[in-house]
């Protein structure tokens, strides 16, 4: 095997593989990532898989010789995102080589400063990655899935044990996708259209899916989607029981899917609300940011003082060891005052992925679900608990 790329193509595309490599792994060869050189169409591709998330990506390089072959993931994504950018000839030779010592299949690269020789294992040991055979594609735009997971993906459980939130719920129907993601504290909903580009085959009603994907899966899928030339192209999805891939361009993904009932989370928003509230988003999140310097540790509680005299909200802080902190930001409100306390995190964490300058507050009373939405454009939901106020 021998090709020529350059130094920008391998390192991008090796840190977005890389991703995908376990940090402790359960065999040797997991901490690699398979390169397949491909003479004939000029392509590289490179894959990791720690056997619940895999992920593929291809470039176009010079390939004077075709091959494949299991190269040390760490060691080659740490001197590759080093090397100066230019062209690089990645080489594999025979086996003993005298500088390296031993046996073993060795790679040379040969940047154009230097040279460094990597051992390498045979492409053999490294497991395929799923495929799903008998699956009709559905095809889902990129700038829609993009748009879907910035808005939900936050939401997410970290809590291992609650399996099942540690994913985002994805429903996916003929024209439309919806993205929910719950901790138990906080829920974000998030409803597109989605409008393939019309190259794309159209989804077929009959083939609707329902499925919860690891967040970690969904993360390293954005970060793909967002390197991607255009945001305007198709997505296809696979889905088997207990597998889904997305594919595009030269690039694939793949991972396990959660198993598990998601909570019936559209019963948790209210039909109906005594109070609705219009607020600039930045200037809202502004104030929490400087406020928060006073969020006590351990319950991090911000108060919210509704006044529709006055109309305006006062956001409060206050820590018995370092102080207090008040902020009052006008408001358009309808309903009656009152107060409200919320995990400043959540609050501050539901507003920034909002996209709007100007949003909607809804609420019933101080411990009732209370409601955040962008006002125009993307349908979005941000539900967030409020937390008991100690007097």
């Amino acid at each position: 095997m021998k090709l020529v790329c350059t130094q920008s193509d391998l390192s991008t595309n090796l840190s977005l593989t890389s991703r995908a490599v376990p940090s402790r792994p359960t065999h040797p060869v997991l901490a690699n990532v398979l390169l397949n050189a491909d003479a004939e169409t000029n392509q590289v591709s490179l894959t990791a898989f720690d056997l619940s998330l895999g992920i593929r990506t291809s470039f176009t390089a010079e390939v004077l010789e075709s091959g494949t072959i299991a190269l040390p993931a760490k060691l080659l994504n740490d001197i590759t995102s080093r090397l100066n950018d230019g062209e690089i000839t990645l080489e594999e030779e025979a086996t003993s080589v005298d500088d390296v010592g031993g046996e073993g299949i060795i790679v040379t690269l040969t940047p154009e400063s230097g040279r460094y020789q990597l051992r390498a294992m045979g492409a053999e040991e490294f497991p395929e990655l799923p495929t799903i055979q008998d699956s009709q594609a559905l095809y889902l735009s990129a700038e829609v899935l993009i748009e879907g997971l910035r808005g939900s993906l936050f939401a997410t459980s970290a809590d291992e044990t609650k399996q099942v939130l540690t994913g985002v719920h994805l429903k996916v129907q003929k024209d439309t996708l919806e993205f929910a993601a719950t901790d138990g504290h906080r829920l974000a909903v998030v409803e597109s259209t989605n409008v393939s580009p019309e190259d794309a085959p159209k989804n077929d009603a009959a083939n609707e899916l329902e499925v919860t994907v690891p967040a970690k899966a969904l993360r390293e899928l954005e970060k793909m989607l967002a390197h991607s030339s255009s945001s305007e192209e198709a997505v296809a999805l696979y889905f088997d029981q207990g597998q889904i891939v997305f594919e595009w361009q030269h690039q694939r993904l793949t991972s396990r899917t959660l198993e598990g009932q998601y909570p019936a989370y559209r019963q948790l928003i209210p039909a109906s609300f005594e109070r609705d509230l219009a607020l600039d988003r930045k200037q809202f999140l502004s104030a929490l940011e400087r406020i928060a310097v006073f969020a006590d540790q351990k319950n991090n509680v911000v108060k919210v003082s509704i006044d529709s005299a006055a109309d305006e909200i006062t956001l409060s802080v206050e820590s018995q060891d370092i102080g207090s902190g008040r902020e009052s930001i006008p408001a358009q409100i309808s309903g009656e005052d009152i107060d409200i306390a919320f995990n400043i995190k959540y609050l501050m964490e539901g507003l920034k992925a909002l996209p709007a300058t100007e949003i909607v507050m809804q609420l019933n009373s101080n411990l009732t679900p209370v409601i955040f939405s962008p006002l125009g454009g993307l349908k979005m939901t941000y539900l967030a608990m409020p937390v008991q106020l100690r007097e």
